[in-house]
């Protein structure tokens, strides 16, 4: 059997953190659902300042919306829903079937200009919701202090929200509340909650790029790539027992579903390390990994799937006691990472709409 699909049978959904218009064309993207067993897909950014930038597939919808008086975010985003819409066709199969659980979702971030305003995050929030008008779409919003209301409000207005950018645990609980604080002010609202879904991404190999550095400074070079996993871990206690909380169970009567854990950044960033380590060391039920076309590749050639997420949980504990002992301090350490974070998105952004305003220009030139 499909190693990739071996994930799925174990209770997590392998989702793909790639888009572009070749992987539809090719019917590649249509394949690795029917053959691999990819459940999602996310975007982000970075994924489509790539596809823009590096193919001719968007030249001609550029062209087009250059004669318009939009502006040239209003440009990238009409070209990213049209793909995200497309992607979402392909996934209904999946989220219609329900047997297999709640999959199928495609996910569209908010412009990571507002990534420290909730107000401007939740206008886009709402009007990406309205122009993707798919029930499988999830709009990411960062999981900064800022942006936790808006995930709240959205959430309350019946949007699937992924959030996106998160690498502590005190910031996990934070998002875990607003989202069950938002199905609470849904269903006091008297609305249906039986058709929402979220998931919570928390970022990995970036923590340990981070502090493995300072393990090796600080003579703990055996906890080198351990502590993102270790942090993963914790992450997945806390959301077992958030979500079999006397609270959340009031609102799962009432058909509401667990914010899912996503990891995140899974491709392996340090060559000393398997090209699968954040894969197969994540491996737990109800859970989603959502990796790179090439980790995805790698992991169909040589991973092993088995449950790990939930092994050697006190092992997970004493990782992160020493790192702390030793004076690491992970809540300064997820606060730069989430800074960093907003920068890596920032950047590749204004590079796509640079891009698209180049192309927009030439267009121009020639019509005059």
């Amino acid at each position: 059997m499909n190693r990739v699909k071996q994930i799925h049978e174990l209770g997590q959904s392998i989702w793909l953190d790639f888009i572009d218009r070749q992987l539809m064309n090719t019917g590649a993207l249509q394949s690795l659902i029917d053959e691999d067993g990819v459940r999602g897909l996310t975007s982000n950014p970075a994924i489509f300042e790539k596809a823009i930038s590096s193919s001719q597939d968007y030249d001609e919808d550029i062209k087009r919306l250059a004669g318009t008086d939009h502006s040239n975010e209003a440009i990238f985003y009409e070209v990213a829903v049209t793909d995200i819409q497309r992607a979402a066709d392909l996934f209904a199969p999946v989220y219609e079937d329900k047997i297999s659980g709640a999959d199928g979702f495609v996910s569209l971030e908010v412009s990571p200009h507002f990534a420290l305003d909730s107000e401007k995050t939740i206008q886009q929030a709402r009007s990406l919701w309205k122009a993707v008008d798919r029930p499988n779409v999830m709009i990411k919003i960062p999981g900064t202090q800022p942006c936790l209301p808006a995930i709240r409000q959205a959430i309350s207005e019946g949007i699937n929200i992924n959030v996106t950018l998160l690498f502590g645990l005190d910031r996990y609980m934070a998002v875990a509340e607003a989202y069950i604080a938002g199905l609470e002010d849904r269903l006091q609202a008297g609305q249906p909650i039986d058709q929402l879904a979220s998931v919570a991404s928390f970022f990995i190999s970036r923590i340990d790029t981070l502090v493995d550095p300072m393990l090796k400074e600080r003579n703990l070079s055996e906890l080198k790539g351990e502590v993102a996993i270790a942090l993963a871990k914790q992450a997945y206690t806390s959301y077992v027992q958030v979500f079999a909380s006397e609270r959340f169970k009031k609102l799962a009567d009432a058909g509401a579903v667990p914010q899912r854990l996503l990891w995140a950044s899974t491709g392996t960033k340090d060559p000393a390390f398997s090209d699968v380590k954040y894969v197969e060391t994540l491996i737990g039920p109800k859970t989603v990994n959502t990796v790179p076309m090439d980790t995805l590749n790698a992991f169909r050639d040589h991973g092993q799937a088995t449950l790990r997420l939930t092994d050697h949980d006190e092992d997970a504990k004493r990782v992160l006691e020493q790192v702390q002992q030793v004076g690491i301090d992970l809540s300064a350490i997820a606060q730069q990472l989430e800074e960093e974070g907003i920068q890596k998105f920032n950047e590749p952004y204004n590079k796509l709409i640079q891009a698209i305003d180049q192309q927009r220009s030439a267009v121009t030139t020639v019509l005059h």
